[in-house]
């Protein structure tokens, strides 16, 4: 039997699903309800995000998200190249914050295949994890301010992503699509010079961050557009399975760095803030106070980052050198054979999920020995999240709708996975 849903059918049941709950019987404008598509190439959707409005008024009665318009089969894709071939794929799932997203791919793999990275490899990926966090959470604060009409707030954050965008320039050789990461290490160790930029940019953030609250915390009609607005209550937020700071700005603390420590968190000092009020302005707050807290955990890293080796030392898994390479011969078929047949991790399957900026990134991958996955499934925190806004938007304002989906900072090319 084929159980496809075709393209009217599908348009048909996103209608149904709008209209769940109501009677309507005539069809005068004036005196009915309305049907508005917002997006899905409006800005203030984050993209491509389509959402159907069924409105009384100025009052939003339902909301039905329609997610694909950016599908790009980054599952599928997986299981058609190698392990290695699929870590520049993983930063186009979140473009804002793509070190986070080579780490969390690279220690999945890891975990299936049994590799122990080197302690200074670590370091670097929970250093270049959380100034990943802190860009991901400043484009968040800054377009979500944008989109509520605060537009000097953009251009700050986005001067102080800049800095950090020239550290990934210094240590992966691009600044927006890194692949920094490889299986079993890094592409190539943090050099003094590096360090010292980074070293520099988080002594001088702070008052960066001040000048941003200043400017929104003291600004009347910001506060008033969030405060209040798309509550999600702590029961919702658990029972839609939201993460990050959309779950913590609902008063659960959930932050997988602690619950199920990974890399060398559970050595770092740092809170997990929250906020139990739920509105819009509790998950922008969460989100500043989390800057602030990934710059305490980069200090520590840098004070504690260990000397050594950045890969580990396993030929059959992990590439070789290319210094190696060019100079002995059982290191060049060592590479070739991983580039060209890939490496193969022992049968069986895994789950392996990190605390990204938007929330529980998860990777499960099933081994059937060969080089490359047999199934391959990713737990995207925007996808996830997405499906809490038909809950919070009910009932709002149709000029709330802005607000509320700034307040999840979605990106689509996780949730379009």
């Amino acid at each position: 039997m084929d159980n496809r849903i075709l393209k009217d059918e599908s348009n048909s049941q996103i209608l149904q699903a709008l209209m769940a709950d109501t009677d309507i019987s005539i069809d005068d404008a004036l005196e009915n309800e309305m049907i508005l598509n917002m997006g899905p190439q409006h800005p203030a959707t984050h993209g491509v995000l389509r959402l159907l409005l069924r409105l009384d008024g100025e009052t939003v009665m339902a909301c039905v998200p329609e997610l694909g318009y950016l599908h790009r089969g980054y599952e599928k894709l997986a299981e058609n190249m190698s392990y290695m071939e699929y870590i520049p794929h993983t930063d186009r799932l979140d473009y804002t914050s793509t070190m986070c997203n080579n780490v969390a791919y690279v220690l999945a793999v890891e975990k299936l295949a049994g590799i122990e990275v080197p302690k200074r490899a670590q370091y670097i990926r929970m250093l270049m994890a959380e100034l990943s966090r802190i860009a991901g959470h400043l484009i968040a604060i800054g377009t979500f301010a944008m989109d509520v009409g605060a537009l000097t707030v953009l251009l700050w954050a986005f001067r102080e992503r800049e800095k950090i965008q020239e550290f990934y320039d210094k240590v992966a050789g691009a600044r927006f699509t890194t692949s920094y990461t490889r299986i079993g290490g890094v592409a190539a160790d943090v050099t003094d010079e590096a360090l010292a930029m980074i070293k520099n940019f988080i002594d001088n953030f702070d008052p960066a961050v001040d000048e941003i609250e200043k400017i929104l915390n003291t600004n009347r009609i910001f506060i008033d557009r969030l405060e209040g607005i798309g509550v999600l209550s702590k029961e919702d937020a658990i029972r839609l399975g939201v993460t990050g700071p959309t779950l913590r700005g609902s008063g659960v603390e959930h932050d997988i760095r602690r619950s199920n420590p990974y890399l060398f968190y559970n050595e770092m000092d740092f809170k997990v803030p929250v906020y139990t009020e739920g509105d819009c302005l509790a998950r922008y707050f969460v989100r500043v106070e989390e800057v602030r807290e990934s710059a305490k955990i980069v200090r520590q890293t840098l004070e504690k980052m260990p000397q050594g080796e950045v890969r580990a030392n396993s030929p059959k898994k992990v590439l070789p050198y290319k210094t190696e390479i060019y100079t002995k011969m059982e290191e060049l078929i060592h590479d070739f054979m991983i580039v060209n047949f890939g490496m193969n991790p022992p049968v069986g399957e895994v789950y392996s999920a990190v605390e990204n900026p938007k929330g529980e990134l998860g990777f499960y991958i099933v081994s059937n020995g060969k080089g490359s996955p047999w199934r391959f499934k990713i737990r995207s925190p925007s996808f996830c999240n997405i499906q809490a806004l038909p809950t919070i938007i009910k009932g709002s304002m149709i000029s709330d709708v802005v607000a509320i989906i700034g307040s999840i900072d979605p990106v689509m090319g996780e949730a379009d996975k």
